[in-house]
């Protein structure tokens, strides 16, 4: 119950049985006046030529009442106070659910894509002013899915399951052979494409079927069980 209600029930019975007037100050120094004028003096002193209010049945339960309403807001209703994830907290839990759903985890991936569109290819990178592959596919993993991928094309091979060519989905990696490296990564889009850090190119997405891509592909590992 709101604060006001239970001052406002407590000012009420006091002002009927007649311990604060109806030009009492309701409040001062930050906490209402007739709690002391009207409650503590219907303790301390007796009405005049009335029965005193505890000496009346109806005054205990309202005491009660008045108890429990103040102990209430005295506490900022603590009870009703629920523990809520912050906005970080849920978009966390949020990345790491539905990850059967192809459309939402490429979305995910091209958000990411758009980030880093255009940065340089530089092996050992992994920032904004240069980055590798499998530096590339460390940072949309983390940054998309809240997943920790190991650092080298060599470690990510070992990661997830292996996936055949012809049932390949949206965040798969997709690893290489080519004769300018010993391995290449990126990570699988629908529609035959794929986002990578291109060696030439920078970050890109090229498609797979591509006559030099297509040649070089080597295998492909599932990271989401299930998906």
């Amino acid at each position: 119950m709101p604060a006001g209600m239970a001052y406002g029930a407590i000012f009420l019975y006091a002002f009927s049985a007649g311990h604060v007037s109806s030009n009492t100050q309701l409040f001062s120094i930050g906490r209402p006046r007739f709690v002391m004028t009207g409650i503590e003096e219907a303790f301390m002193y007796p009405s005049c030529g009335k029965t005193r209010p505890f000496q009346t049945p109806a005054y205990f339960g309202l005491t009660a009442l008045a108890a429990i309403l103040l102990m209430q807001t005295s506490c900022g209703g603590g009870h009703r106070k629920l523990k809520t994830m912050d906005s970080f907290e849920m978009e966390a839990a949020d990345k790491t659910s539905n990850y059967s759903d192809a459309h939402r985890v490429e979305k995910r991936i091209r958000d990411e894509y758009m980030r880093w569109k255009g940065t340089p290819h530089r092996l050992g990178g992994t920032g904004r002013g240069g980055i590798d592959c499998s530096g590339f596919v460390r940072a949309v993993y983390k940054n998309a899915f809240n997943v920790e991928l190991p650092r080298t094309t060599k470690e990510q091979l070992k990661e997830g399951t292996p996936v055949n060519r012809d049932e390949l989905r949206a965040g798969d990696l997709v690893f290489f052979k080519p004769p300018s490296f010993p391995r290449h990564v990126g990570i699988f889009l629908r529609q035959k494409a794929f986002v990578h850090a291109s060696k030439r190119n920078g970050v890109i997405i090229s498609q797979i079927d591509q006559h030099y891509w297509g040649k070089y592909y080597w295998t492909a590992r599932r990271i989401f069980p299930g998906h």
